[in-house]
């Protein structure tokens, strides 16, 4: 068995490791990076050891840095977590020859199926059924254009080594194709560290279906559920379900057989994902993810099954403690998954929502758990991924997983930082969540977030300049907690200079005046216009970068720019003007 592990991570997968290698008596080693320096994750870990930098460039995908720590700590094995370098073959290499367990599957697998390209050709070896698309890398704007042309629009530009919606744009037309590109290029960059990408046509209304799979180094590999992921925004999941609901009598049995397959064809071990999405009855093979995947705790849940213990087990050389029939016995009832993350639903809009937590409360009861990667006071950076924690539900069926999933995140405080569980509230209650007609473009295209309006811990602006308060009150012995909309005056200062005050898709403009401001901190990585230039309503005028997320901030005037404050590469906090239209 393995004596000490370093997760090369943060947040909330390294507590998650963290705590299943403590339970399993094992020594666990975090490191971190200026910014998590009193992490979570650091605070938990036996030791800790400095990466250095900011940036997950200058940190969590310093390799160096990494491998140093691996030396000094005398780590015997590395969990990586998920993104980062969690898919990297190249880092999986370097820790196999330095004599020291990756726990993960094998580089070649990491090759094959961590690209997106040529897992494909493995899926069609193991005879899964794949989404037309290359099977090539594509490296020019005229490829993807022809593509287009002859599947039918929209297609879909994907980071070949990415996964989770990073690096994934939707084109509808040829005309969008260069800046499409340029922009999945630059996030799968940042992101993964690679900037390879591939096309795919992109369905119309699909379901996205997974299976989690295991395998050991003896050849045994099972597959555990199959998760319902269709609840998404920005091709990010928001809310994931196991079992997959509403499959017709033997899908979910083929589903399973085919990722079986598909990983055998590799050689595959450890704990991996084989996605599908599923559209008229039919199914097909999407990518394969070579790692843990955020939503695991989901399928933990109905089987009673640490995935992570299994996942240490197989790299210590053991084989699988279950069968495939064993693992079927295991499941019982049903699980809901809600993403926490650090975004601004107002309007539908998600903007990342950086900050420091000045409360974080987590619901409790009967069935209920909480896989969380901060705690009050901490601060969720605009350079990391977005995701504060995870709310796991389990119930007898659906219908009252449902329920209690609804009670939790009613129960559950967050201050500080706008989060999204109000948007994952109005999935749950909607009717066609419960009755499973909802697809993967169903949140952006049918679900009306319109009229909301995230407080961030109890205030809001609206456009008449009054504030909404959060109170309780008693009247006659009775207590009730209220919300009003008062003038600004009533609540204190409010700091509006140049301040944008109400959330678009990639609006940062002010009400009633040209200037367009920053709606959060981030990172300038693109200018689109010059001064002269004139612009219309809903220009885009530059792209930010916050949380590994491109933003379109556009204009709200139409006019003539008159100053640009910004250039490529500048950091920039909410509020800041980056374009002024007159």
């Amino acid at each position: 068995m393995l004596k000490k592990i370093l997760i090369a991570n943060r947040g909330e997968i390294a507590v998650r490791v963290i705590r299943t290698a403590r339970e399993m008596g094992i020594a666990t080693v975090a490191v971190y990076s200026e910014l998590d320096r009193n992490a979570l994750h650091v605070r938990l870990a036996d030791e800790a050891y400095a990466l250095g930098g900011q940036t997950a460039a200058e940190s969590y995908l310093n390799t160096e840095a990494i491998l140093k720590a691996i030396k000094e700590s005398g780590a015997d094995a590395v969990h990586p977590g998920y993104g980062f370098f969690s898919e990297n073959s190249d880092f999986a290499q370097a820790i196999t020859d330095m004599g020291v367990a990756f726990i993960g599957p094998p580089p070649a697998a990491i090759v094959e199926m961590g690209d997106k390209v040529s897992s494909r050709k493995a899926a069609l070896r193991g005879g899964a059924p794949i989404v037309p698309g290359t099977t090539e890398f594509v490296t020019t704007a005229k490829e993807i254009t022809d593509f287009g042309n002859e599947f039918g629009w929209p297609i879909a530009i994907k980071a070949a080594f990415g996964g989770g919606g990073r690096g994934m744009k939707v084109v509808q037309s040829a005309a969008d194709v260069q800046e499409a590109m340029d922009s999945a290029q630059r996030e799968s960059k940042a992101f993964f560290g690679r900037d390879e990408i591939y096309v795919e046509r992109y369905l119309t209304w699909p379901r996205h279906i997974e299976v989690q799979l295991v395998g050991d180094k003896h050849g045994n590999v099972v597959w555990v559920s199959t998760r319902d992921c269709s609840a998404q925004r920005r091709h990010q999941k928001l809310i994931e379900e196991a079992p997959a609901p509403g499959l017709p009598d033997g899908v979910e049995e083929a589903m399973g057989e085919a990722a079986v397959k598909a990983a055998k064809a590799v050689g595959y071990y450890n704990a991996g994902t084989v996605e599908f999405i599923f559209q008229d009855n039919d199914f097909f093979f999407l990518e394969m993810n070579t790692r843990l995947q955020v939503e695991h705790p989901v399928t933990e849940v109905i089987t009673g099954i640490d995935l992570v213990e299994w996942q240490i087990r197989v790299a210590s050389g053991e084989k699988l403690p279950m069968t495939q029939q064993q693992v079927a016995a295991r499941r019982n009832g049903h699980g809901i998954e809600v993403r926490i993350n650090a975004e601004n639903p107002t309007a539908g809009k998600f903007l990342p929502s950086p900050g420091t937590i000045t409360k974080l409360t987590t619901p409790d009861g009967f069935g209920t758990r909480f896989d969380g990667g901060y705690e009050s006071g901490d601060t969720v950076s605009q350079y990391y991924d977005n995701l504060v924690g995870k709310l796991i539900v389990w119930g007898k069926d659906r219908d009252t997983a449902i329920a209690r999933t609804i009670r939790a995140l009613d129960e559950m405080v967050v201050e500080g930082v706008h989060t999204t569980i109000p948007a994952d509230l109005a999935i749950l209650r909607h009717p066609d969540f419960s009755a499973v007609t909802h697809s993967t473009k169903w949140v952006e295209e049918t679900l009306d977030l319109s009229g909301m309006v995230s407080t961030a811990g109890g205030t809001a602006t609206n456009d008449e300049g009054l504030v909404e308060r959060a109170t309780t009150i008693e009247v006659n012995g009775k207590r009730f907690d209220v919300k009003m909309w008062v003038p600004e005056f009533a609540s204190g200062p409010v700091k509006k200079a140049n301040k944008p005050t109400r959330g678009s898709g990639g609006s940062g403009g002010s009400a009633n005046s040209g200037d367009v401001a920053a709606p959060m901190q981030g990172t300038i990585v693109k200018v689109s216009v010059e001064v002269g230039q004139q612009v219309a309503v809903g220009d885009s005028v530059v792209v930010l970068e916050a949380m590994k997320m491109e933003n379109q901030i556009t204009a709200e005037k139409a006019g003539k720019v008159t100053k640009v404050n910004v250039k490529v590469g500048d950091k920039v906090g909410s509020g800041d003007i980056l374009i002024v239209i007159e």
